[in-house]
């Protein structure tokens, strides 16, 4: 019998945070945007005080006198504690989908038991006494099921975190019946509402729906989603997720700036970051694209955007070449007179180096830019990014990022590691 598990870390990025600092705990917590601009994780603590997604920063100042705590995005750390995550639970199965930062589905078909809440509770207690990080395990027929068995495990005090709808097949239909159709995996906001108007308000009254019906409203996608819903399995495990088709590095800025020099600044260093990227990914570009564009809240300043696509011949993944393409791009495309508030690099046509179609015209690339590239990616890993690029920029330039309430990389920066006095 096909089982999966879905297992999702409870409030991710505030968990992260907590981990190394325990007097988080039971305070509400919201993690901000880029430039501390609006909230994009909560504890459960915040959202019981009402904080929505996307509330601005400023707005959120009310909330201190019922102990917020606001703190910067800290992607290393939380990238890292992710990576920890995941390790663990790849311990308690040999097929498993990391499926984003935290959340991973786990192949259970070869499993014996016929009750998996005992095998749950192990993992959750095993990633909380390994890594500090509390999760939620649920376990269904189909991944969707799973994702479902997930949602209710959190939500019930009595499962406790741990919930596996296969272990009675009378579960599955008040768990569907207590299931909103709108928290479905991949039922959409807009689909959401057309059921609201159809009289379909949970997941069973969609499982219920005739499939010519299903068909023609959600179309092939949708049917599948359906079928998973009455515990026919139609997604397998994604083992390997094949090679991503393209990488982008963008940020909003600081402070809007007007001059060339300082968005040229800012796409040298993202350009340089996305070439890391490819090279840690073993892949190629064979595109580069540099774009800008103004603050589109801030209505009463001219907008505009500029960018512009050339290709990269031959393919390469080496920053130089990368990053003067980049600055190409942006200054054939540059408009003065506007206040450019955010910019970024996005590399196209991504192969690999054996994929790369033959062409005879193409110059040949750099032999020694290979030996280079591993160098700087050698002192970057063993003093961090940063540490060693091309070109000069300023640390406090205008447009680098705000981020006044970050917590120290805990895990990533040899000069935050955490000390302990005995």
């Amino acid at each position: 019998m096909a089982r999966f598990s879905l297992c999702d870390v409870n409030n991710a990025y505030a968990s992260f945070e907590r981990v190394f600092d325990p007097s988080l705990e039971g305070r509400p917590i919201v993690i901000l945007s880029g430039n501390d601009g609006c909230a994009i994780a909560r504890s459960a603590e915040a959202k019981a005080l009402g904080i929505e997604m996307g509330e601005p920063a400023f707005k959120l100042r009310r909330f201190e006198k019922d102990g917020l705590v606001m703190l910067s995005s800290n992607f290393p750390l939380y990238g890292d504690m992710s990576a920890r995550v995941m390790a663990v639970l790849a311990t308690f199965s040999p097929g498993i989908e990391v499926y984003s930062i935290d959340e991973a589905f786990l192949d259970l078909s070869g499993m014996p038991q016929a009750d998996m809440t005992p095998w749950c509770r192990e993992v959750k207690a095993t990633v909380q006494r390994w890594t500090g990080v509390p999760i939620s395990v649920g376990v269904g027929s189909t991944k969707t099921l799973a994702k479902l068995a997930n949602r209710l495990a959190k939500k019930s005090k009595k499962a406790d975190g741990a919930l596996d709808l296969t272990a009675d097949p009378a579960w599955l239909e008040p768990a569907l019946k207590r299931t909103p159709v709108g928290d479905v995996w991949g039922i959409g906001r807009q689909f959401a509402a057309k059921c609201g108007v159809e009289g379909i308000r949970t997941a069973w009254d969609l499982s219920q729906r005739p499939d010519g019906w299903i068909r023609k409203a959600m179309g092939a996608v949708g049917l599948r989603t359906v079928m998973e819903l009455r515990g026919i399995p139609v997604l397998d495990l994604e083992v390997d997720a094949g090679d991503r088709k393209s990488a982008c590095v963008s940020r909003t800025f600081g402070e809007s700036v007007e001059d060339l020099d300082s968005v040229k600044d800012a796409v040298a260093e993202f350009a340089g970051r996305a070439a890391a990227r490819l090279r840690r990914d073993g892949l190629l570009a064979g595109a580069v694209q540099a774009f800008a564009m103004t603050d589109r809240f801030r209505k009463d300043e001219p907008q505009a955007s500029i960018g512009m696509t050339l290709p990269l011949a031959p393919a390469s993944n080496a920053t130089p070449a990368i990053t003067s393409l980049a600055l190409s791009a942006i200054e054939r495309s540059f408009r003065p007179g506007y206040r450019w508030r955010k910019a970024g690099v996005l590399l196209l046509d991504l192969v690999r180096p054996e994929d790369v179609p033959a062409d005879l015209f193409a110059p040949p690339a750099p032999v020694r830019s290979d030996a280079l590239m591993k160098a700087i990616d050698e002192l970057s890993d063993r003093m961090g990014r940063g540490a060693i690029g091309f070109g000069l920029r300023s640390e406090d330039a205008a447009w680098r990022a705000r981020s006044g309430n970050r917590s120290p990389s805990w895990t990533t920066r040899w000069e935050d590691l955490p000390v302990v006095k005995a």
